[in-house]
Order: C-alpha cells, then sequence, then structure tokens
C-alpha cells in the first residue's frame, strides 16, 4: 500500500498552473482562479485531450453560474436572459465574486480530509492501489501486453500533477465499466463500476470569441419543476465525500454537471506535490453489481446533458419512447449532425438537439452571429476499449436555425437526409456489383467500404454546394458523388474483367433512380 501523502505536498487546482489556454498564437497554463479573473483575454481552452476539455467545460460552467448568480432557480426565464445579457455587457467576470467562491472552497488536490474531485476513504477502503499505469490512458496495465509504450510493471513512471488532473476528469466523465480495483464499502467487497455519464459520447458547446462569453453562453437554463435552495452541491462544494448512490436526485447545476460521476479516485503524490506516482480508482457508486456481467453494460440513469443530442427509440411493446445518447463516431463527420442542430425540437421527432442549444436564440445579436460550436467527441465502446478521441469547430451557424431561417433549416436537413439516403444507396449497390462481378457472396465486400470512404469527403463538397444554390436538385448532387467514388474503388476491375465493368455500370445506373414515391391515400 503507498505511504501517505506528506504534508508539504500540495498543489491547487484553483491556483496552481494546469489548464492550457490559447490567447492568439500565444499558449499558457492557468488554475481555475486565473482562468475566470482573465476570461475575458483568452481565446480558448487548449487541452490537448477532447474529453478533458469537454469535461472541464461542464466544471467551468457549474462554476459561471455560482459566480453570476445564474444557478438562482427562483429566476423567470426572463429574469434569467436578462441576468446573463448583464453579466455578457460587463465583458468580464467581477473580480470580487470570483475571489469570494475561490475562497471559500477547498482546491488542494493532496489535502488528507478534502482532495478535490478524489475520495481520501480509498486509503483504508482499497487493499491495494491501481497503479500509474492503469490510471494513464494509453499505457499497458495488469496482463496487457506492451506494444508501443516503454511503460510496464516496473517501468511505472511519474505523471506531472498538471497531466493527472486532466486525465483524472477523463476518467470522471468518460470512465471504463466493468472490473476495477475492489473496494469495500459497510462490509461489503466488490471489484467492478458502471462506465462514467459520458461515456462515448459526443458534445457540443456553444464557442464565443473568448472564454468569458464561451461559459456564459454555456450556461444550461433550469427546467425543472422546484428545486430546494441549498441542496445543489458540486463535489467540492460538500462538506465531506461520500458513495454516491445512483437513485440520489440530479439538481441543477451542479450535481447535473459535475455530480454523476460512476469512479472513485484518489491521487498519490511525489515528493512536493508536482507529479503524481500513483492512483487508486474503483467505483464510486453504491450499486455497481452487474456492470462486468452484462454482454453491453447497462447506463447510469442520469438527467439529460445539456451539451448531448439524443435520439428516441419506440419500444417494440408499447408507444413509449427511450431516450439514448447518440454516439460518437471518429468516422463520421460533424456536418453530418447538422440537421439535428438547427432543426427546433420535435416531440415527434426522431432526435433532439442538445438542451444548451434552446437558450442560445436569446443571446445578444452580436454575439449569437459570431458564436460557433466547439464539437468534442471519444469514440469508445460502452465497456473499456478506447478508440479515438476528436473535436472540431462549426463555422457560425446560430442564424441557419429553424427559429432563424426556416427555409435554411429545412434545406439543411434535406441535403443531410440525402446524404444519408445516397450512401445506403452507395453500399447496398457496391455490394451487389461485387457479387454479381466476383459471382460470390461475400457479407462484407471490399467494394462497399472503400467506396464509402471516398464518397463521404466528396458528399461534404457537395452539401455546402447544396446550400449555396438552394435549386440545385439534390439527390442527383449526391449520386454523382457516390458514382465518383465507386468509379475511383473499381477502376482495377473494371480494366482488367468485363463483368466487374458490367456490374458497375448497373450499380451507377441505378444511383440514379430515384425510389418511387408512396402511394396517395384514396377516400
Amino acid at each position: 500500500m503507498p505511504s501517505l501523502p506528506s504534508s508539504v505536498a500540495t498543489f491547487s487546482a484553483a491556483d496552481d498552473p494546469w489548464i492550457d489556454t490559447r490567447t492568439g498564437p500565444r499558449y499558457s497554463q492557468r488554475g481555475l482562479r486565473d482562468l475566470f479573473l482573465n476570461a475575458h483575454t483568452i481565446d480558448d481552452l487548449a487541452l490537448p485531450h477532447p474529453p478533458a476539455a469537454s469535461a472541464l467545460l461542464r466544471i467551468a460552467i457549474a462554476i459561471t453560474a455560482r459566480i453570476t448568480g445564474l444557478d438562482d432557480p427562483e429566476l423567470t426565464a426572463s429574469q434569467w436572459n436578462a441576468l446573463r445579457r448583464t453579466c455578457l455587457k460587463q465583458g468580464r467576470f467581477t473580480p470580487d465574486a470570483v475571489h469570494a467562491y475561490f475562497d471559500q472552497h477547498a482546491w488542494d488536490v493532496f489535502d488528507l480530509v478534502r482532495p478535490w474531485l478524489q475520495e481520501p476513504a480509498l486509503r483504508t477502503q482499497c487493499d491495494h492501489s491501481s497503479g500509474i499505469n492503469a490510471f494513464v490512458p494509453g499505457r499497458p496495465a495488469g496482463n496487457n501486453l506492451a506494444w508501443f509504450s516503454p511503460h510496464g510493471h516496473h517501468t511505472a513512471e511519474p505523471v506531472p500533477t498538471a497531466e493527472a488532473l486532466q486525465i483524472m476528469l477523463i476518467h470522471h466523465y468518460y470512465g471504463r465499466s466493468g472490473q476495477c480495483t475492489p473496494r469495500t464499502v459497510d462490509g461489503v467487497t466488490t471489484g467492478s463500476q458502471n462506465s462514467g455519464p459520458l461515456r462515448s459520447s459526443v458534445s457540443f458547446h456553444p464557442l464565443g470569441r473568448t472564454l468569458h462569453e464561451t461559459l456564459l453562453a454555456g450556461v444550461p437554463a433550469f427546467t425543472g419543476d422546484e428545486q430546494l435552495p441549498g441542496t445543489d452541491a458540486c463535489p467540492w462544494e460538500e462538506t465531506a465525500p461520500c458513495t454516491q448512490n445512483p437513485s440520489t436526485l440530479v439538481t441543477w447545476p451542479g450535481r447535473l454537471l459535475t455530480g454523476q460521476s460512476q469512479h472513485a479516485i484518489l491521487l498519490v503524490p511525489g515528493p512536493g506535490g508536482s507529479t503524481v506516482t500513483d492512483a487508486y480508482l474503483t467505483w464510486a457508486t453504491k450499486d455497481p453489481q452487474g456492470a462486468e456481467e452484462a454482454e453491453e453494460p447497462k447506463e447510469p440513469e442520469i438527467s439529460t446533458d445539456p451539451y448531448l443530442s439524443y435520439r428516441f427509440i419506440t419500444e417494440r411493446k408499447s408507444v413509449t419512447r427511450r431516450r439514448t445518447k447518440n454516439r460518437a463516431d471518429a468516422s463520421r463527420a460533424w456536418w453530418r449532425e447538422l440537421d439535428t442542430l438547427v432543426l427546433a425540437p420535435d416531440e415527434h421527432g426522431t432526435y433532439a438537439r442538445p438542451a444548451v442549444f434552446d437558450t442560445l436564440n436569446d443571446l445578444p445579436e452580436d454575439l449569437r452571429r459570431n458564436l460557433r460550436i466547439r464539437v468534442h467527441g471519444f469514440d469508445q465502446d460502452g465497456k473499456v476499449i478506447d478508440r479515438q478521441w476528436y473535436t472540431a469547430i462549426t463555422p457560425p451557424l446560430l442564424n441557419w436555425t429553424q427559429e432563424h431561417d426556416p427555409v435554411k433549416a429545412q434545406r439543411i436537413a434535406e441535403c443531410c437526409r440525402g446524404a444519408e439516403q445516397t450512401a445506403q444507396q452507395l453500399t447496398a449497390l457496391a455490394k451487389e456489383a461485387w457479387n454479381t462481378a466476383t459471382r460470390s457472396r461475400t457479407t462484407q465486400p471490399p467494394w462497399s467500404n472503400k467506396a464509402l470512404t471516398r464518397y463521404w469527403p466528396k458528399a461534404e463538397t457537395v452539401f455546402w454546394r447544396l446550400l449555396a444554390e438552394p435549386d440545385a436538385d439534390v439527390p442527383a448532387a449526391f449520386a454523382t458523388a457516390a458514382a465518383a467514388a465507386l468509379r475511383e474503388v473499381t477502376e482495377a476491375a473494371r480494366i482488367s474483367h468485363n463483368s466487374a465493368a458490367r456490374a458497375v455500370a448497373h450499380a451507377i445506373r441505378d444511383l440514379y433512380r430515384r425510389p418511387p414515391a408512396p402511394p396517395k391515400k384514396t377516400a
């Protein structure tokens, strides 16, 4: 068991630099207090890991609501919007309010009693630590083979505390499920955990011209029926850490944005606190059973995250619709989600845009006109595999929303549908062409995947052209892109084999065929 941290090991999440930021071409690291005091001079966060940036934005926005008073559930919608406009007009966060908030709470990462975002009881509730290699993504741990990493069981190199804090945020929000370091609570020992609340998700965050604008634009409005004063608390605002219960009420905005972690963590510092040498990583709920037995682990019941888009699935045996978050897909370009972002909520729709979009139309005109969307995605399976994280920035698009330009919004939706339908058609026709040319039946013929890989970049170019040409034929434009992609991937086969040339020609002809219109209902 690692020794207790030395009393001289300190690192303040509020006052020591650990958050990467960008101002013009200059990059620097700041603590949370400095982040808010100078948010009006900072262009954007610059964390190297998108899931850490997405997690930090939620924490920073919860703090924004606290220091501005936007967390008051008694405010009416008009009062809340007026207060946010006033905060934006001020141009910066009030220094006295920033200092008052950070002076009120504990931020020491290695405090023996209240370490920031950690549970000190893990020293006695766990028989052993998890190891620094299990904590740091990408390092081999346990029985995993070290194919591409110099780290191993006997080479557990410490990590800088600034980096460890960002990794800790990834575990809290995107952590894996299944087996973990066993933990004993109330005489019961178990070693399984649920997945993090954002696991395998893609987040959409409003992005202003400064971090000050970004944080204020990102504050979600209160949509609940009631909330008792003083019941909402972020983890660092609580007087003592407690084992979470999955049924605990998720309140706004503190617990909604910062209090739904399914993982308990405790960092072990190196000399002075500048590095982390070891870590405990285990479950944080009283009911993690069944996470590792399930073929696809059940996601914890959480309130709707305001930065995620959702799709609705109709249950087969009833008319009830189940809401599930859209999964991140590193191979899926952000523009393919544009119809979900610009269309207003529809109770009969299949998709719902992030709830934070419902408040953006009330922003001042100059900000709304320049507001972009930051996309943070983490392509993971539901259990333990981390595939790829990614990020993107959209152009200003709020003027395209259905509330402001319904014609443009419907054109975007039409183009997105057209691109997806043509992709499905291309997949089917390429498979049929391969089977015909080779006289075989392959479940995953190479032409299909290769054609799709070539198609989507072409489809993006077509998409933006169609938005600029509102009278252009959508199906024909995407069919041309699909035909070009199919010709490219089959060029060698068409030259060598007449059967391949004929099969591809038939497939291209069918790409341009319109599906028959549904029959009209007769009286």
